[in-house]
């Protein structure tokens, strides 16, 4: 390009917020507009007001790229539509629109998950390591806490403490967000899950989970996607993997063990401050980071945490304290709901505590998100 490569946010929260502070210190990448669906009155908190627009085509028209970081399955999956259809490279930091509706779009354009948040960041580590002639085994995420029906009063106080909202620190404590993140990771990267759920071991750090879940990975005799329960970590990612038998003196020196499998940590991931490197990847030609695949194995189904009587309506389902997600094979469970799908849903069916939503047990309202889902469905089965 003659000029700098102008840059679209989609999304005015932690994310988006955090990123546009960062791309000042990049003056050759400018953020012209910033999409936002809530009037300019009620983003005073905006560290650039007069970026701020309620237009998607005024953002899109206006930018050569276009990042998607909203949270909002649906919105997300029309931003990434359009921007798309106009030609515009696509970087989302947004895993849950990946899991959910990222492989209708796979295909049509320049368009990939970003390095960050811990599915680009362990794609991105895996890159790096096969460069070096590993082979990864497990890809592992870390959580340091896990209550998988938290009180109300609990996460209000979190949110507050954490400056996030309170359906992220929900989605966050409850697991539905590993399970999403790692979701992506699998199907991404070609990777199994060990079984519904995932293992998520308690550790007392990333070295001891790794080989936990190494175990896993030899008996299914495919990489698998997991995570560990380890409060004591860094807030970071790690793979296992094998490496050539003739580099086994050079990396017992290095302090990665005798082998025959290394658990290699990355002890952090830093969200929007990396989005600019797969920015930059893209500008360049270069591969997708991260996709979730056209025909992706794994999902995040909802479950109920709590009875829910027919007639009851969903505003959204992931941090909420109606349902969490679980990650699932496709194939051996044909008739799940995405938990991303399920907004302004209602419940047609009664639910117990635990239950799985299944296709009969909601109505959701048709949008463009339910009809990718179904176009993927028709792929995957």
């Amino acid at each position: 390009m003659t000029r700098p490569p102008t840059i679209g946010i989609a999304g005015t929260g932690f994310i988006g917020r955090g990123l546009l502070m960062a791309l000042d210190l990049h003056p050759d990448l400018s953020v012209r507009k910033v999409l936002t669906r809530r009037g300019p009155d009620q983003r005073s908190n905006h560290p650039r007001p007069d970026l701020l627009t309620n237009s998607m085509h005024e953002m899109i028209d206006a930018c050569d790229v276009i990042v998607e970081c909203s949270g909002d399955v649906l919105h997300a999956t029309e931003v990434v539509d359009q921007a798309l259809k106009a030609g515009r490279i696509v970087v989302t930091m947004d895993a849950e629109f990946q899991v959910t509706t990222g492989s209708y779009f796979v295909g049509k354009g320049v368009f990939t998950e970003a390095q960050g948040d811990q599915p680009g960041s362990l794609a991105a580590f895996a890159e790096d390591l096969r460069q070096m002639g590993f082979v990864p085994l497990v890809y592992g995420n870390r959580k340091g806490y896990y209550n998988p029906n938290p009180p109300l009063v609990q996460m209000e106080f979190w949110s507050k403490k954490q400056g996030i909202s309170l359906d992220q620190v929900t989605g966050f404590t409850d697991g539905t967000k590993v399970q999403i993140e790692q979701a992506l990771v699998a199907n991404g990267l070609s990777a199994a899950i060990a079984q519904v759920g995932m293992l998520g071991l308690e550790a007392d750090d990333l070295v001891s989970g790794g080989m936990k879940l190494v175990d896993y990975a030899v008996k299914m005799g495919r990489p698998i996607s997991d995570y560990v329960v380890a409060p004591k970590a860094p807030a970071g990612i790690f793979i296992v993997a094998t490496a050539d038998e003739r580099q086994k003196p050079y990396l017992d020196y290095l302090k990665l063990g005798s082998g025959p499998y290394y658990v290699l940590v990355h002890p952090y991931h830093l969200c929007h401050l990396e989005i600019v490197t797969t920015i930059r990847r893209m500008l360049e030609g270069k591969p997708a980071l991260l996709t979730n695949s056209s025909k992706p194995e794994i999902s995040v189904r909802a479950l109920a945490k709590r009875s829910i009587k027919a007639g009851e309506k969903i505003k959204k389902g992931i941090g909420s304290f109606d349902l969490r997600g679980e990650a699932v094979v496709i194939k051996e469970n044909p008739k799940h709901i995405p938990i991303g799908l399920i907004a302004e849903a209602t419940i047609v069916r009664d639910l117990e505590a635990g239950q799985e939503v299944v296709e009969d047990d909601v109505e959701i309202p048709d949008s463009l998100a339910l009809r990718a889902w179904r176009e993927i469905q028709r792929r995957t089965l």
